[in-house]
């Protein structure tokens, strides 16, 4: 018989981890940065959470080891580390000058002997090192001075450990020699330590002088945290180029998923639609949902629920079934569609999280599409000075773009049309993630900047370009719809002219709720019943 024994949690026990757990934090420091290097820093260096148990970070290390460092700071103090041996050295050499001194008017040489000792170096190691090729007199100066010199080197560390550190220590308790070696060998081995902790090399950092300087509990808890990195690495969602880090096409699709169960985790489940279709679109059996079936209903009869019901109702044979008895799988209502994402890539969608949510709902709108809508087309332009296709592949690590600050909603409407007119379809969609006006265009195959005439206000020759390419796509019967993530009144301005072209819709929205509003438009298209 196998017998369970369950204990409350006392942070000593190892964290049961499983890399899906540990990359769905990573995914969290991707949405934040274009380098899968970096989210790794990050989360190696801040640690993370788990159910409720926390997996420390190397920062978190650092700082108790520095706190274990200025504890000693405060509490000893190096102004006796080498009374010991210079009170050493004073009596080797004052039996010395006592014995030069009887030699005098005997020995030739003696007195030269005795200004040689008077001219000694005031640092102990100096001194030491120059009577090293002196001759003694005193036979038992010679003696004492020979076990001293053994000394010698640990005397030059500690010297220069004192000068470099003296300031530091300033604590009541002053220590003798041999604890100020001793303090000296600890306060190296920390530093060594704190180096190693702030490379994040886990190879270089030894575990004895973690526990010794930090406790069982810190190496139980670095223990986790490199657990947590291992797991990671033998993942097979990350890949390494030399020294580049990037996501494999493993990790690229669980990002996606990751975020559309972030952001519609709630929603996805029947959710009514608000956008009538003119057209009626292709309709899929749902296994996985059911309900009671209502006059005009496709019969996609469920069965077994249905005779459930019956015996539910009345149990016995002959089964009677009644209308309410029936039970249908639901259905999707469909057309098929082509959409084009065009994500604002300038500098100012680094504030406030735009960005990151942004790349979020393109993610997960990706994976939406591809394994829900299959025969819908999705793409994602991204637009700054320029604009760009963005595949799949490099999304993750796609980040706002400093070195291009200007906003060309001109490019990149007119580059989603051209992705548009490659997939015809009678629904043709193009969403506009934004936080700006258009402050630069193209015109005549020749790129403008321009910025525009105050803080907040508008480009006007940008802005008159890009609609005129807005008035090109509503002629080929493409609808826009905005999103915003600003509500400055010369972006709400510009939009509106945009709408009273187009007649698509525009929505001012923050950063954190940008995704429910974007896929459930999206979806209660798809779902809406004709």
């Amino acid at each position: 018989m196998v017998t369970t024994r369950y204990s409350q949690w006392d942070g000593t026990q190892r964290v049961k981890l499983d890399a899906d757990k540990v990359f769905e934090k990573l995914a969290e420091y991707l949405s934040y940065t274009d380098d899968v290097r970096q989210a790794m820093d990050w989360m190696m260096r801040q640690g993370m959470d788990f159910d409720g148990v926390r997996v420390m970070g190397l920062d978190e290390f650092l700082e108790q080891l520095r706190q274990e460092m200025r504890q000693r700071y405060r509490e000893f103090n190096l102004k006796d580390a080498l009374s010991e041996m210079e009170q050493r050295l004073e009596d080797i050499l004052n039996r010395e000058r006592q014995t030069l001194e009887g030699l005098k008017s005997e020995k030739p040489g003696a007195e030269e002997k005795q200004r040689q000792l008077s001219r000694m170096p005031r640092r102990l190691s100096e001194a030491i090192r120059k009577l090293e090729s002196y001759e003694f007199e005193d036979s038992q100066a010679a003696a004492d001075f020979d076990e001293l010199l053994k000394e010698y080197e640990n005397i030059r560390d500690l010297e220069n450990f004192r000068d470099r550190n003296q300031h530091l220590f300033h604590g009541p308790k002053s220590l003798g020699y041999q604890q100020a070696l001793d303090l000296m060998h600890e306060m190296e081995r920390m530093r060594q330590l704190e180096q190693d902790l702030m490379s994040g090399n886990f190879e270089s950092i030894s575990l004895d002088d973690l526990r010794q300087m930090l406790g069982d509990q810190a190496l139980q808890d670095f223990q986790n945290l490199r657990q947590v990195m291992l797991l990671l690495d033998r993942s097979g969602f990350i890949v390494s180029k030399g020294d580049h880090m990037q996501l494999s096409p493993k990790g690229v699709r669980r990002i996606g998923q990751l975020a559309l169960r972030d952001i519609y985790q709630n929603l996805l489940r029947d959710r009514s639609g608000g956008h009538v279709t003119d057209h009626r679109g292709i309709t899929e059996m749902r296994p996985d949902e059911v309900r009671q079936y209502q006059y005009g209903d496709p019969m996609n009869l469920n069965l077994v629920g249905t005779l459930k019901h019956a015996l539910t109702r009345k149990p016995g044979v002959p089964l009677k079934l009644e209308a309410g008895d029936f039970e249908i799988y639901e259905n999707d209502y469909g057309s098929s569609s082509s959409t084009v994402l065009c994500l604002d890539m300038s500098w100012s969608m680094s504030w406030e999280g735009r960005f990151a949510a942004a790349k979020k709902v393109a993610m997960a709108m990706e994976t939406l599409i591809r394994s829900k809508f299959p025969r819908d087309y999705f793409s994602i332009v991204g637009f700054f000075t320029r604009a760009v296709e963005l595949k799949l592949k490099d999304l993750p690590e796609a980040s706002w773009n400093m070195g291009d600050p200007f906003t060309n909603l001109q490019d990149g409407l007119r580059l989603a049309s051209d992705l548009l007119s490659r997939h015809p379809s009678r629904n043709q969609h193009i969403i506009v993630i934004t936080d700006g006006q258009p402050t630069a265009y193209f015109l005549n195959h020749r790129l403008y900047c321009e910025w525009p005439l105050s803080f907040g206000g508008i480009s006007m020759r940008a802005a008159q370009e890009t609609l005129k390419e807005v008035e090109r796509i509503t002629r080929r019967g493409i609808t826009i719809n905005t999103f915003m993530l600003d509500d400055s009144p010369s972006l709400r301005a510009f939009v509106e002219k945009m709408t009273q072209i187009n007649r698509g819709r525009a929505l001012y929205t923050r950063p954190d709720h940008l995704g429910e509003y974007l896929l459930v438009d999206y979806l209660s298209k798809k779902r809406k019943r004709v």
